[in-house]
């Protein structure tokens, strides 16, 4: 796979990254690279914030927080859906893109496609979130609703992309997205050199697998870890198996963590990731609590768990100098979980 460092939405390494497939050689940092300069006149480069003393304490770490709840759409989302977007030919850009999301990404790929000036027509599962759901109409994108399953939401896509000829753009399982997904990482090891362990959460595995990529091309020596809530353990279980565990009745807060790993995603994971962890429901109440109270940002329970994972001593980070990836920020404030 080849790269350059040029936004051009029909460049010829655009379209060698439409083309990978799951089969083909795994990204490389250079692939990385030419997704953030892709992206770079529209995404952010969030802020790095630190423990501030008293997280740092409590943890017995330096903390490094990479703040993508700042991001547009305020998730990470934003970078793997735009890189996506960007990398499409003239004709796969002719009649829109699809995709099916019940959160971050559906927003994503609708500022996305706003901003390119093409349509976009997202799949949400009818008990979306209705704060959400207006947020993808915001960005202009068309909503189709239905059922609440995996199944539905593959059928209901199928029947967009056969009426409509949009091209789908998958929310995680897909090597463009992947790219994108790995410039966070790549933007906190620039500012936060020597880091002796990356912690992010983990749920279909975009963000996991596109930061395992850079990260162990950037500093092999950084440990790579994510976590998972507990009752939505399918990637601890997939990679002490050795093989994709579906994802069955997950129960969580977390609602971005619900989903199964994609294929892609799973490859990244068994050849650069170090190790999965668990966390309580409790723990991830807590770190939302505290990220809140200490740094004063809002963050999503996904966005909580991997620092609920130090605060429940997951990972032995002594003395250690801890990045951690807040996924996102998008928590309905009539519904935190304390109140």
């Amino acid at each position: 796979m080849t790269s350059s460092p040029t936004c051009n939405r029909r460049s010829p390494d655009a379209q060698v990254v439409a083309r990978m497939t799951a089969a083909s050689p795994l990204p490389q940092l250079p692939d990385i690279r030419a997704a953030a300069a892709r992206i770079a006149p529209h995404v952010l480069r969030t802020p790095v914030l630190t423990g501030r003393g008293h997280l740092d304490e409590l943890v017995g770490a330096q903390l490094f927080f990479k703040c993508e709840n700042f991001q547009r759409v305020g998730a990470f989302k934003f970078r793997g859906a735009m890189n996506a977007v960007l990398s499409l030919t003239g004709a796969e850009l002719k009649n829109g893109v699809a995709t099916h999301s019940s959160g971050n990404h559906a927003a994503a790929i609708a500022l996305a496609a706003q901003l390119m000036g093409i349509s976009a027509i997202v799949v949400m599962p009818s008990g979306s979130s209705a704060v959400k759901v207006e947020a993808v109409r915001g960005y202009g994108a068309e909503v189709r609703f239905c059922a609440n399953n995996q199944a539905a939401r593959a059928a209901a896509l199928e029947q967009v992309v056969r009426d409509s000829g949009a091209t789908f753009i998958h929310p995680y399982d897909d090597w463009r997205v992947i790219c994108g997904q790995g410039t966070a990482a790549l933007e906190l090891h620039e500012e936060i050199p020597g880091l002796n362990l990356l912690l992010v959460p983990v749920g279909g595995g975009g963000l996991l697998s596109g930061s395992a990529i850079t990260t162990k091309a950037l500093a092999p020596a950084t440990r790579m870890v994510a976590a998972e809530p507990a009752g939505a353990d399918d990637a601890f279980l997939s990679l002490q198996s050795g093989r994709i565990v579906p994802s069955i009745d997950p129960k969580t807060i977390a609602d971005g963590l619900r989903t199964a790993l994609g294929v892609r995603n799973f490859r990244v994971i068994q050849e650069h990731v170090d190790a999965i962890v668990t966390v309580s429901e409790a723990a991830i109440v807590e770190a939302m609590r505290l990220l809140w109270s200490r740094l004063k940002i809002v963050v999503e329970p996904s966005a909580a768990v991997p620092f609920a994972a130090l605060l429940e001593h997951k990972v032995d980070v002594s003395g250690a100098r801890v990045g951690i990836i807040l996924s996102g920020g998008n928590v309905d404030l009539d519904a935190l979980p304390w109140r």
